[in-house]
């Protein structure tokens, strides 16, 4: 049937054939540039998406229900460190405003050059006030009485002033889950990057650009999975709700414009009042 058709168009209305080859064969040309152009932006998006790095070696990892001693180290008295099947919760003094409620809890093992750190972490408390900070690279400023090894100087932590910690170390510290210090905030939390330099006293001059606020992230009670990625001049935060996959954020920094940490402790800080708990904390090498 579709001969005689064809051959009934063929010699009875060849103007009407004409048209219907050309709009066949335009049709054929349409699909095919869109293939095309779809494989270009396929191919384009994942050469953007790809990552220059690769988790390459385990360095550290810790589920969280063990004795938190075998791995860590604790910078405050009034803290309390507790493990249980749920993973590592670290709570705070409960006083604000008093220095020797702020808490860090140190890995023992150090690390060096480009890695990962990735953990699971679920906030505890119910505040609207001060910070929890991650720590990576993190070494003494290297004079006889700070020297790089901060295991050396653990004694001078027993009251985790924060300015010890600017004033003495060389590090890399993330800002999250993160409020005022003295004002409840509500949902006006921030995530920040800073290199602390102890050549200058205090905190001026170690904000890396590239703040984020009013993130909504990081509800009471809810698990999230975090990753960040220090590779050469550029540091990565994924976060990443565990039960909303749309409650998630990327948080890249550029840190070229300063000196380099490139080595040293990895260590979580809570500010009085603050609490969390953290599971399967892992550090990995990256290539």
């Amino acid at each position: 049937m579709q001969c005689v058709a064809f051959d009934f168009l063929k010699h009875r209305n060849p103007v009407f054939l004409s048209h219907l080859l050309y709009y066949i064969n335009m049709k054929k040309i349409f699909l095919l540039l869109g293939i095309a152009l779809g494989l270009f932006l396929f191919l384009n998006f994942k050469k953007k998406d790809c990552k220059p790095w690769t988790k390459s070696k385990l360095l550290f990892a810790d589920d969280g229900t063990g004795n938190w001693r075998e791995k860590w180290m604790l910078d405050g008295e009034k803290s309390t460190v507790i493990n249980s099947k749920d993973g590592m919760e670290l709570i705070a003094g409960p006083e604000h405003g008093n220095d020797s409620c702020h808490t860090v809890l140190w890995t023992q093992q150090r690390f060096k050059g480009n890695i990962c750190i990735e953990y699971e972490y679920t906030k505890t408390d119910t505040t609207t006030r001060c910070v929890n900070i991650l720590y990576f690279h993190s070494t003494g400023k290297g004079s006889p009485a700070y020297p790089t090894d901060i295991s050396l100087w653990n004694h001078k932590r027993t009251v985790p002033y924060m300015k010890t910690y600017f004033n003495y170390m060389h590090t890399y510290h993330i800002s999250y889950a993160a409020f005022s210090a003295n004002q409840y905030s509500g949902d006006q939390d921030y995530i920040r990057l800073r290199r602390y330099n102890p050549t200058n006293m205090g905190l001026q001059n170690t904000d890396v650009p590239g703040d984020h606020f009013n993130t909504g992230l990081f509800k009471v009670g809810v698990p999230y999975h975090i990753q960040v990625f220090k590779y050469k001049h550029q540091i990565e935060m994924h976060i990443q709700n565990q039960q909303n996959l749309a409650d998630q954020k990327i948080c890249k920094w550029d840190v070229s414009a300063f000196d380099d940490c490139t080595s040293g402790r990895v260590g979580l800080r809570h500010m009085y009042t603050r609490n969390a708990r953290y599971k399967n904390f892992k550090i990995w090498q990256l290539e």
